[in-house]
């Protein structure tokens, strides 16, 4: 099942998705300029074959729930999301807000 819900972070809206997939749950949170994600988001990847891309992007780990995702200090950051002051252990819901 996938689920897409508003989310509203200090009255800036998000989106999250939530697929129940078997024994795990594949999660991220995303506006149109970037996202975070569970642990399933390829940083190295994003960070090296798709550098063009300039893909804003966080990965947090060990999250089962979006208000987990929410809460959770991310665990690595693109080098785009870097250059936006997004850095690991930033709380996913301020990682977002730096997305604006």
């Amino acid at each position: 099942m996938v689920t897409m819900t508003p989310i509203i972070i200090e009255g800036n809206q998000f989106t999250a998705i939530t697929v129940a997939l078997p024994k795990t749950n594949f999660m991220a949170i995303t506006n149109d300029k970037g996202y975070i994600m569970c642990g399933a988001l390829d940083v190295a990847l994003l960070n090296e074959k798709l550098k063009d891309r300039a893909i804003i992007a966080g990965r947090a780990v060990g999250v089962r729930t979006i208000d987990q995702l929410l809460e959770a200090p991310l665990e690595s950051v693109t080098y785009e999301a870097e250059n936006l002051g997004i850095s690991v252990g930033t709380k996913g819901k301020d990682a977002l807000l730096k997305m604006l």
